[in-house]
């Protein structure tokens, strides 16, 4: 089997590539060490931190283009400065803006790529599940333009989402580009994704925790060195063209906020937060469902969904937009009470209708905004309660913005960190750990996809989210390769070697050794007794021996069955490659996988819990 298509069946099911062959000791095939990393990771790593530096300055770009849209539909200026849609003075001429970009961004999807559609993650993830990472040149342009439109034009949207999406698309074309396997074209498109959002909020570690949660589908020294390199580029970018500041300023959180009873709050603050992630969810994509049965054409979808955005926009202006001033606002306490509820929910509404519509945009922001927001909310109504609490409502905010990250993304790791990354707020980052664990355990308690995974497994393509270390990996073959072998003598007749296994019923295959006991090959049962003639049983091997070492891993030895096609690997000294030790089956390599589950039932008898399954959920 060629090594480009022996990888390709390996990443469809899951199952990192398996090693290259060495050469023939022996006249043995054999297993090549295998390493963590070769020279090919710094090729590959070389290669993320050029597409790390296009998506920092692809982000710049992005952002200037927002600035100049917003500025030429809200105010009538050709200007790349950034300005706020919400204090435009348009009146209900406010409510065409979003319709008339929306209208412009359905034609884009319809004449130029419908993959534009969406809000940038679930896509990619699609491409790398579903399409060996190719992701077509055209969306490298496509999707940033019809982002800028869209949020330009006062969609309720983050940059972040097309950033990630364009970010992606420059690791994939490159990848495609140059001679790459499918696991390194992944690789470059995790990386160009992670170097989007890194680019975007200043946050590396967070943006490779993304990569390793929702793209990669692996923790790999090689993955983790490529992401890592263009994270930290792009960051590099980001700090040398506008600072290094904060993506979100926030003045410092007192000891006191985040010890004691606070804490206990928190976590129930981000449980809560965690279930209306779920709340969250389903609704989008019932709002999604519903557009899917309307008896028009998609294209004309966005623009009835920008309709409910300007009449929206029009009664809460601050809902138009990116919206990452609202976020500050939220984080600093400046906007508080009924104004905060009335935001948070004026902006979920308008971003629910424009997302389901199928418009280009991001999640990240809205979600940020919705989930502070109501951390926020919930910490002022406990200290009317509870007037002496030392809970503070900027600390429950950024527990929000986590708890509801998690609690849609199921990216726990990834919430938790960027919540600190663009604050730096090092005393919160306690209640933001229990705060965003409690919403990623109430998510993932009553919803069994996320926001990013729900569409792709509606197309039948299963999502892989709990990792868990290989138990191949933990077994050599020598812990279960039988060491009593029977074996055939290469230089008996056919007849007599027929003769003696016809006795022996259990065995359907059998090394065979010459005279001096060397491994000559491995003949099936069958294989003798179909054989005619007067010759030696030597005659009837057909290839080299296929062989393993004791020392090999049992994910070694099943990958170096996959690839030469046997079921059956005789075990040789490695000193030695000619002498038999043992032999490994695949029934043996599969009895260690019972034993795993075996070992793994109490899961089954524990307490389960109802999940509530339709479709959104």
């Amino acid at each position: 089997m060629p090594d480009h298509e022996l990888e390709r069946a390996a990443t469809t099911s899951g199952l990192p590539v398996a090693p290259s062959m060495g050469p023939t000791l022996e006249g043995a095939r054999v297993p090549t060490d295998r390493r963590p990393i070769d020279r090919r990771v710094a090729e590959i790593g070389a290669l993320a931190v050029g597409i790390a530096v296009l998506a920092a300055l692809v982000a710049q770009l992005l952002g200037r283009l927002i600035a100049l849209f917003t500025n030429v539909a809200f105010f009538g200026q050709v200007s790349t400065e950034v300005r706020s849609p919400a204090d435009n003075t348009l009146g209900l001429a406010v409510i065409a803006v979003p319709v008339i970009g929306a209208l412009v961004v359905g034609i884009m999807a319809r004449y130029g790529s419908s993959a534009i559609r969406g809000h940038g993650i679930p896509e990619a993830m699609a491409q790398v599940l579903e399409n060996e990472s190719r992701i077509p040149v055209r969306l490298t342009f496509l999707k940033p333009l019809s982002a800028a439109v869209s949020i330009g034009t006062g969609g309720p949207f983050g940059a972040e989402g097309p950033i990630i999406a364009t970010g992606s698309a420059l690791g994939s074309v490159l990848g495609q580009l140059l001679r790459t396997t499918p696991g390194e074209r992944k690789t470059l498109l995790a990386a160009g994704a992670a170097a989007g959002m890194a680019a975007t909020f200043g946050t590396p570690l967070s943006a490779v925790l993304l990569a390793v949660e929702l793209l990669l589908f692996e923790f790999r020294a090689s993955s983790l060195i490529t992401v890592a390199l263009a994270t930290a580029t792009a960051t590099g970018v980001r700090f040398a063209l506008v600072g290094s500041a904060p993506a979100f300023a926030m003045s410092d959180v007192s000891v006191s906020a985040t010890t004691g009873s606070a804490l206990a709050v928190y976590a129930v603050i981000g449980g809560i937060v965690g279930l209306a992630s779920v709340a969250v969810t389903r609704l989008v994509y019932a709002i999604e469902d519903a557009f899917e049965r309307l008896p028009i054409h998609w294209m004309w979808w966005p623009a009835l969904g920008a309709i409910a955005v300007g009449v929206v926009g029009y009664f809460a202006p601050r809902t138009l937009g990116v919206g990452y001033d609202n976020i500050e606002g939220v984080l600093a306490a400046s906007i508080t009470g009924g104004a905060l509820l009335f935001l948070c929910a004026m902006k979920f509404l308008s971003w629910a209708i424009a997302l389901g519509s199928g418009t280009s945009g991001g999640t990240l922001a809205p979600l940020l905004t919705i989930g502070g927001g109501l951390g926020a909310g919930l910490a002022e109504l406990y200290r009317v309660v509870e007037p002496s609490s030392h809970v503070d409502p900027r600390v429950a905010a950024l527990v929000g913005m986590a708890a509801m990250f998690a609690g849609a993304s199921r990216a726990l790791l990834a919430s938790v960190v960027f919540a600190f990354e663009t604050t730096r707020q090092t005393l919160a980052l306690l209640p933001i750990l229990e705060g965003g664990a409690a919403g990623y355990f109430f998510s993932s308690l009553f919803m069994r996809n996320s926001i990013m995974t729900e569409k792709i497994e509606r197309r039948g393509v299963r999502v892989v989210g709990e990792y868990e270390a290989d138990v191949l990996e933990r077994h050599d073959a020598d812990d279960v390769a039988t060491r009593d072998v029977i074996t055939l003598d290469a230089d008996a007749p056919i007849a007599v070697t027929q003769q003696r296994i016809a006795a022996i019923k259990p065995h359907q295959g059998f090394p065979v050794t010459d005279k001096e006991g060397r491994v000559v090959g491995v003949i099936m049962r069958r294989e003798i007794m179909s054989a005619e003639g007067t010759g030696t049983t030597r005659a009837l091997v057909k290839r080299q021996p296929v062989v393993i070492f004791p020392s090999s891993t049992l994910r070694e030895a099943a990958l170096h069955m996959a690839r030469e096609r046997v079921g059956r690997l005789p075990v040789v000294e490695r000193e030695a490659p000619h002498r038999l030790v043992g032999i490994l089956t695949r029934k043996d390599v599969l009895r260690i996988f019972d034993r795993s589950v075996k070992n793994d039932q109490h899961r089954e008898r524990t307490i389960t819990v109802p999940r509530f399954r339709n479709r959104s959920a």
